[in-house]
């Protein structure tokens, strides 16, 4: 078949809201015509959300350690237990480490950290309870998949009690974090002390059954094929089919920088395929209700043309954040400009918290474009 045939076959189906199968979305990775790609799920994004506004969130990524057992071969941040860079702060210094982000307006904390089995099941209770307490107004996004599976280790508890007691300590969102490619070829390669797709899909099955709402992410740019990215697209769909928990999809690349993967990829993937992967997403996770564009992790202008490419949010402001930055990699922002940065792109900048709630609109909405259709 053509390549104007397949991509019109693959628009009757989005317009007529006919899911895609593994062919399509195979094609959409690896033979689009990217233009035509981006300008489906835009269409796609406008049907969704018809208002030209996008959304993005005040945030901070502090860490709590950098202690973890884990050993993955794309991360420059950790260090193992007794290293002389090793660190593990108390509860009220990572409380107190928070404070000039809220000062600043920030109303999501993320906690990065890692596999850190010195680090007993109330120490990450009492974090929780302490953000409720001494800062009302800010949710605590806490914990990687990988980082709940390190607390039942530890406390002898399965998965789902360790996440009821973190439910019941006032958390009610995970971050998607670690979950790489959910493929298992990938994984064993990358992260073999984390388990295989099903372990990252388990935690947040569970997760979405007690109540959390999460994100789902995708860190590609290494070792993966576009037959592994189907995999992943198709897993966390799946999952989405179960209980409807996942609140957006959030794709960024592999940044090699002192990480051991460095001698495997020597290169960062580029905005194309970044964009390519945008616009799939958007028509391949038809129960998705938001796809995130990133300043942070693919650069401004990238992140910008990424929300013509079926995006509708563009993250946070991650006030600090210091995992991608031991790669070499920083890009910092401010809430005012990314205001600007989304303005710039033809949009009405609206802040949200975590459950993607309305807290502000800036602006009235800027006049649509003539047609978004295809």
């Amino acid at each position: 078949m053509t390549t104007n045939a397949t991509l019109e076959r693959i628009r009757r189906k989005v317009e007529s809201r006919v899911r895609l199968d593994a062919a399509d979305a195979g094609w959409l990775l690896d033979e689009a015509p990217l233009l035509a790609l981006g300008e489906l799920a835009s269409f796609d994004r406008f049907r969704r959300h018809p208002e030209p506004e996008v959304t993005f969130v005040v945030d901070t990524n502090p860490n709590y350690t950098n202690v973890c057992e884990v050993d993955c071969t794309f991360c420059a941040f950790y260090r193992h237990p007794g290293h002389e860079e090793a660190y593990t702060y108390p509860v009220e210094e990572v409380l107190d480490r928070m404070a000039p982000a809220v000062e600043q307006g920030a109303t999501t904390v993320l906690l990065q950290g890692g596999v850190n089995e010195s680090l007993p099941l109330d120490y990450y209770l009492d974090l929780v309870r302490g953000t409720k307490e001494r800062y009302p107004d800010v949710t605590p996004h806490y914990w990687s998949a990988v980082e709940v599976e390190g607390m039942a280790k530890v406390s002898g508890l399965s998965t789902r009690e360790v996440l009821g007691k973190l439910r019941e300590a006032g958390q009610d969102t995970l971050p998607g974090g670690g979950a790489e490619i959910l493929s298992d070829p990938v994984r064993r390669r990358i992260s073999h002390k984390k388990g295989g797709a099903a372990a990252w899909l388990d935690v947040h099955r569970e997760a979405h059954e007690l109540g959390f709402r999460s994100t789902a992410t995708m860190m590609y740019g290494h070792l993966e094929t576009s037959e592994h990215l189907v995999d992943h697209f198709f897993a966390i769909r799946d999952l989405q089919d179960e209980h409807g928990g996942f609140t957006a999809f959030v794709p960024w690349s592999f940044k090699p920088g002192n990480t051991p993967l460095v001698r495997k990829i020597p290169h960062y993937a580029g905005p194309n395929r970044y964009l390519r992967i945008l616009g799939a997403a958007r028509l391949i996770l038809d129960n998705f209700d938001h796809i995130q564009a990133s300043w942070f992790s693919e650069g401004k202008k990238t992140g910008q043309v990424g929300l013509h490419w079926g995006a509708d949010d563009f993250g946070g402001t991650l006030l600090e954040e210091n995992v991608h930055a031991c790669t070499g990699f920083v890009n910092r922002t401010s809430a005012d400009e990314v205001k600007i940065l989304i303005r710039e792109s033809g949009f009405a900048p609206v802040q949200r918290d975590t459950h993607y709630r309305v807290l502000r609109r800036f602006d009235p909405p800027p006049p649509p474009p003539g047609t978004h259709a295809p």
